[in-house]
């Protein structure tokens, strides 16, 4: 058996996850490859969720009750500890959403309505990237033809990187947000964050970044990447589905307008007007993600007690191992680099002429769950003039059978289709 360099004992941590025994079709385990959409759950968020709809279950900020108190404690405890994994400078600049695809329209929408000099109009631009999630691209649409601001992108290089030989025609003196995507969620490019903000901040633009595909495999420190916004989810981070978060500049918080109204996010109300809470409540309206927040505060204390540098480092190992092994297989093509270096663990790939979907479903069959299609990033299989991929994405509990697994598999679809 494969044995990669490592720090972690994956034995051990696959115990942890329940879903990764069991079995499907004709008595196969499940060879779970499909991380880049949701990872799996381990038994201490399991249990965390139980807990406190158990124990705990109330709803949080406004009652004096016992359970309302608890419920309040648990659900401002994983802001505090978001805030620590995230090394927010205040837990005030942590808001929890319900993904990250909220987040990301949270800032559209504080931009489109808030008064200079951050308002977006028919007279400044917005900067994305061509290997945008659909969940980065829809929003600054939405807002261009709600403005009449021009939506202006990067484009992508033969093997999968942003091409910023045009920054400075990009990003001008117009620009008022750059947000882009810190890891691609369809190609696994890390892209260089460095540069881009950089040249944001020489304009006076604003940056948010999408973390969507980095919170849940690398250490994600705010203050290091100098954004002024960050969106991530927590689904993909061993955390529940319904619960996302946005980090932003605690001046820029307190600035910028709230996207939705109602209870909570609140100071006073009357018949003629209303005055906001401060950040992180002034964005938090209604009934939050209350068991979804402890869920994830849950999932935090998994990762943080492993450690991300340590997941970072068996990742960059299996994603070695893997990007080598799919480049043995006849007729397969990578889309995005192919080399460990600078990527991250999602791998997309085409088949010869076998169509993804078929590539899927023949997987499926041996209990291989991959992911097919356009992967929320269509303009990516655009530029690269296929009809879709499948990619196989790892995590902290992935390991080198896995992989074999998955190319023997490929085998089989190639044998299946002559």
């Amino acid at each position: 058996m494969t044995q990669l360099p490592g720090l972690l004992d994956i034995e051990a941590i696959r115990k942890d996850f329940p879903l990764l025994d069991r079995v499907v079709h004709d008595g196969k385990k499940i060879v779970y490859l499909d991380n880049a959409a949701t990872s799996q759950k381990p038994r201490q968020v399991l249990d965390a969720l139980n807990e406190y709809y158990e124990r705990h279950n109330a709803n949080v900020h406004r009652g004096v009750h016992v359970l309302a108190e608890e419920a309040t404690a648990l659900y401002e405890g994983s802001r505090d500890k978001v805030a620590a994994f995230i090394n927010a400078p205040s837990r005030d600049e942590v808001i929890f959403t319900k993904n990250a695809s909220e987040s990301l329209n949270l800032v559209a929408n504080m931009l489109g309505w808030a008064d200079e000099p951050y308002r977006v109009d028919h007279e400044t631009e917005i900067a994305i990237t061509e290997m945008e999630h659909h969940s980065n691209i829809v929003p600054w649409q939405l807002l261009s033809q709600r403005t009449g601001a021009k939506l202006k992108w990067f484009g992508l290089t033969d093997d999968g990187r942003l091409d910023l030989s045009n920054i400075e025609e990009v990003i001008t003196e117009k620009t008022k947000i750059v947000s882009f995507t810190l890891v691609s969620n369809i190609m696994g490019t890390v892209n260089p964050v460095d540069a881009i903000v950089r040249r944001a901040q020489e304009v006076g633009a604003l940056v948010l970044i999408d973390a969507s595909q980095a919170a849940p495999h690398m250490p994600l420190d705010v203050q290091a990447l100098g954004a002024d916004f960050v969106a991530f989810t927590g689904h993909k981070m061993c955390g529940p589905t319904g619960i996302g978060v946005l980090w932003g500049r605690q001046e820029l918080l307190e600035d910028l307008p709230p996207f939705l109204g109602g209870g909570e996010m609140i100071e006073t109300v009357s018949m003629h007007s209303s005055t906001y809470a401060p950040a992180p409540h002034k964005f938090e309206a209604g009934t939050p993600p209350i068991a979804q927040a402890v869920g994830l505060g849950a999932a935090v204390d998994y990762l943080t007690s492993i450690g991300m540098d340590k997941i970072a480092a068996h990742e960059h190992a299996i994603t070695e191992y893997a990007v080598g092994r799919l480049l043995e297989v006849p007729d397969l093509r990578i889309i995005g680099p192919t080399t460990a270096e600078d990527r991250g663990a999602a791998i997309s790939f085409t088949l010869g002429d076998i169509h993804p979907h078929d590539v899927g479903q023949v997987l499926d069959e041996q209990g291989i769950a991959v992911r097919v299609g356009h992967h929320c990033a269509r303009p990516v299989c655009l530029r690269y003039g296929i009809p879709a991929t499948t990619r196989a994405s790892f995590y902290l509990y992935s390991s080198p059978a896995e992989v074999d697994a998955l190319i023997d598999g490929l085998e089989h679809v190639r044998n299946f289709f002559g």
